[in-house]
């Protein structure tokens, strides 16, 4: 998910575990800091769309509109979004400080709490969604984070970058895209499909109005527990869409979306 238009290591990166061990260190004192905040592409989650537009007391459409460009995933064919970055000579980060680092830290995306390690999943299978994931370090030549002696695996790297939560979160979005990607080319969806893939990882305020200002309620059959849950928290509307979306493009999971019975 780590994505970058800077030049790497012509050599084929490594594939590691959660065990694997790698040093690197980020910090003030390193020469290169905030280099790697230019110049680079990075594709925004639907939950660090959640956490960064809450940060700036934004709505979702005021965050999509200031901060991001739309474009289409090669293969899978479905809107995904990018942070925008500013129009300086160095095609900035907009939240980046020089002397600072970032401004957003604590909300940061996603693909800067990984790096520099990338991620990759090589399938989902069955119904129970397992993944097959592998990791790998993503080492630029302006980068002198690799100098330092702090040892990691790519677990702790992972705890300690708070990468855990957002990819439980994410993964529901993950496999739509990784499902979507392993169907021949000929299947594709309808734009009114690409339009709701948008809308519920996207747009989660467009959402909640279509879940709970529409007949969608009065169409499906489910449980009070859920619905008020998914009133009451953001990341549980989400994950829902996610499963709605699942259901609606593949057919699977059907039995979690019961059309009520006419009375």
């Amino acid at each position: 998910m780590t994505d970058t238009t800077k030049k790497i290591s012509e050599i084929p990166p490594e594939q590691l575990s959660l065990r694997s061990k790698f040093k690197f260190d980020c910090h003030k004192g390193v020469k290169c800091f905030t280099d790697c905040c230019r110049g680079i592409d990075i594709m925004l989650t639907p939950y660090d769309i959640l956490t960064m537009r809450r940060k700036l007391e934004l709505t979702s459409e005021e965050f999509l509109a200031i901060f991001t460009e739309p474009h289409i995933l090669e293969k899978a064919g479905l809107p995904v979004v990018t942070l925008k970055l500013l129009d300086d000579e160095r095609k900035s980060c907009p939240f980046v400080e020089d002397k600072e680092g970032c401004a957003i830290y604590a909300d940061r995306p996603t693909t800067c709490r990984y790096y520099p390690l990338g991620v990759g999943s090589l399938s989902y299978s069955g119904e129970k969604s397992e993944k097959d994931e592998f990791f790998f370090t993503v080492k630029e030549a302006h980068c002198m984070g690799f100098d330092e002696n702090k040892e990691w695996t790519v677990a702790e790297w992972r705890q300690d970058q708070g990468v855990d939560l957002r990819d439980k979160v994410n993964d529901g979005w993950m496999e739509l895209i990784v499902r979507k990607k392993s169907l021949p080319l000929s299947m594709k969806l309808s734009e009114e499909s690409k339009q709701m893939f948008f809308l519920v990882c996207y747009n989660i305020d467009k959402f909640r109005e279509f879940v709970f200002t529409s007949t969608f309620l009065e169409r499906y059959d489910l449980p009070e527990e859920k619905i008020a849950e998914m009133k009451e928290d953001d990341i549980k509307l989400l994950q829902f869409g996610f499963e709605w979306l699942k259901n609606s493009f593949f057919q699977t999971g059907q039995d979690k979306f019961k059309i009520k019975e006419k009375k």
